[in-house]
């Protein structure tokens, strides 16, 4: 990348920063820190245009709309509005943008109109954050932010079949691994991220198979 472009990354991480000071520690800047380190990684590897990637990855959930009452335009707003106070050029704008507007897992239940090697690396790397045990971690997190249970044996995961349904849940978290977590290692376009995925999904089986002796008093 050029030196005006590694400046303007540079201002990324610190709005990234200041904007998720005090956020939910699934998703403060920390998640987005670990997205695009895991990024740069696969944007080598997958020969991706580097500064789009990077700039998608630090802003992708600037604004994570289920912080923001569903509202699912405010993150792509905000990180625009940033880009264009930079002075960034519009074409990769509109490229960090798109990729803000489909990288969600809830997306997932409607047909994407976009598509991207820049996408493609930068959702592998959100969705590698939601694996293993720091996936574990931030599961544990966010429903115990939510007030969630951990666990309910009546409670059955569901198939869920739309957006709008997945996003009202309020099942226990231990649901979420077969309700998401579980579905993700399919989903991943990259070699690297397919690599790292299979080893998550596994460490999070191991996991939940000790969790579930435990909780029944096996172990």
């Amino acid at each position: 990348m050029t030196e005006k472009e590694n400046k303007i990354v540079k201002s990324a991480m610190d709005f990234v920063r200041k904007s998720l000071d005090g956020a939910e520690g699934g998703h403060d800047w920390w998640h987005a820190y670990r997205v695009w380190k895991t990024s740069i990684r696969l944007a080598e590897e997958e020969k991706a245009e580097p500064f789009t990637v990077q700039l998608a990855a630090l802003l992708h959930d600037i604004a994570d709309a289920k912080f923001y009452d569903g509202d699912e335009e405010i993150g792509p707003e905000m990180a625009q509005q940033f880009l264009e106070g930079l002075g960034v050029k519009k074409e990769v704008i509109t490229k960090v943008v798109d990729i803000i507007k489909n990288i969600s897992f809830k997306n997932s239940f409607e047909k994407s109109v976009f598509a991207s090697k820049e996408l493609d690396v930068v959702g592998d790397a959100d969705r590698l954050d939601a694996l293993g045990a720091i996936g574990i971690a931030r599961t544990f997190n966010y429903g115990g932010h939510k007030g969630f249970a951990l666990y309910d044996p009546d409670i059955p995961p569901q198939k869920f079949k739309s957006k709008e349904a997945y996003k009202s849940s309020k099942a226990p978290t231990v649901n979420h691994f077969y309700e998401k977590l579980f579905l993700l290692k399919v989903k991943m376009k990259t070699v690297t991220g397919k690599k790292l995925a299979e080893q998550r999904h596994r460490f999070m089986e191991t996991y939940l198979e000790q969790f579930l002796g435990e909780w029944e008093g096996e172990r």
